[in-house]
């Protein structure tokens, strides 16, 4: 469970993440200027606000390894997904730590 304004633990991802994860993909190859052949979300944090606010370490292949910011707005509010920053060059063992752009 999320600490209230703050992020809560690091778990295994899930195909919900996943799912979010898939929405932003083109976004972040834009951003990036590459086109993941593999990308696997494998870990996430949540913060609860006006919807969620995610941060997702996603395998991109070998040893490489991104973190998203990904945000989801209430159902009632939309329920749209935005990427909000990408961090290239982490490893396996990097923490999910808040970012911005």
């Amino acid at each position: 469970m999320s600490v209230l304004g703050g992020y809560g633990p690091t778990l295994d991802a899930t195909k919900e993440i996943q799912k979010l994860c898939d929405q932003v993909k083109p976004e972040v190859e834009k951003e990036t200027g590459k086109n993941f052949k593999e990308y696997v979300a494998v870990k996430y944090r949540e913060q609860i606000v006006a919807g969620a606010n995610f941060l997702i370490k996603v395998h991109v292949g070998g040893v490489q390894y991104i973190h998203l910011s990904v945000s989801e707005a209430l159902p009632c509010n939309g329920g749209a997904v935005e990427l909000n920053g990408v961090q290239e060059n982490h490893t396996k063992d990097d923490p999910l730590v808040p970012f911005l752009k």
